[in-house]
Formats: C-alpha cells, structure tokens, sequence
C-alpha cells in the first residue's frame, strides 16, 4: 500500500488507538422507593393573578414597519411634487423659451453627437433658431436628447 512511503509522524496519525475501557453503566437515579415527586402546584399561589397582569405591550411586525415606512416616504414624496408644483413658473423659467409650435423634439442622439451635426441635418427642413441639447448639469455630459426651434412653422415640419 501507499502508507509504506509517508514519513513517521504522519503514519502515527493512521495508528490504531487504545480500546475504550469498559464502566458498568451508573445506578438508576431514583433507586429510593420513599422520595415522591411533586409538580409546580404547591408554587401556584406565587404566580401572578391573570387579572392583575398589564395589557401586553403589541409591537408591529415587519410587514406593518415597512408599509408604515412606505406611507412615509409616499407622503414625503407627495410634499415635494406639492412644493415643486407651486415653485413651479414656466413663463419665468430662463431655459424655457421660444415657441412650442415652432419647436422638434429629438432623441436617442449618440453622445458624441455635436451641435454643428445636428443643424448640417435638420437645416434643410428650414431656418434654425436655436438648438438647446440637453446636458447633464452635475457633470456637463450629452443626455441624448436635443430641442431645434425654427424660425417659422411650416407644414414640413408637421
């Protein structure tokens, strides 16, 4: 067999080892016929009287802390659609201007997309305004979507 090749100290640990020395097995425990046994009867005068004890104190489960947790959030949520809506001034909003009729939407434009690409293609439907495309405000990259207004609305356009 393999175990011829290990080295001494791994082969003691595959040595057989000693036999387990045999005990009788331990007397009964109630070998004394005169103990009797009793129960928790002769305590119950000391427990608590069931009409003396509080009401128990309920606390919510999981379910009841999320859906409180879910009404909370929709209700803040709720304040600040009602805050913004009151802010809320499109005649006083310097990004919001030119007319709406005169405007086109664009979108799924590539991010590297350029504003100078975009009026090459859209100048042959007629005489460009302004080009606003949409940028993100924290870090100035494309969101790839662009407005165009035109000088005049046209049937083309529709």
């Amino acid at each position: 067999s393999m175990t011829q090749f290990l080295p001494a100290n791994l082969l003691a640990l595959f040595a057989p080892r000693d036999p387990l020395p045999y005990l009788p097995p331990p007397p009964p425990r109630h070998q004394n016929e005169e103990c009797t046994l009793t129960g928790v009867g002769m305590y119950a005068h000391l427990f608590e009287d069931p009409m003396e004890v509080p009401e128990p104190v309920k606390q919510p489960t999981k379910a009841e802390r999320r859906e409180e947790r879910r009404a909370d959030k929709i209700e803040q949520h709720t304040l600040v659609v009602e805050r913004g809506i009151a802010r809320w001034d499109p005649h006083s909003d310097p990004n919001a201007t030119g007319d709406a009729f005169k405007t086109v939407f664009v979108s799924r434009i590539n991010y590297d997309t350029r504003e100078e690409k975009l009026r090459r293609e859209f100048e042959e439907y007629g005489y460009i305004r302004k080009i606003h495309m949409v940028q993100n405000m924290e870090t100035g990259k494309p969101r790839g979507y662009a407005f165009i207004e035109y000088e005049t609305r046209e049937r083309t356009m529709r």
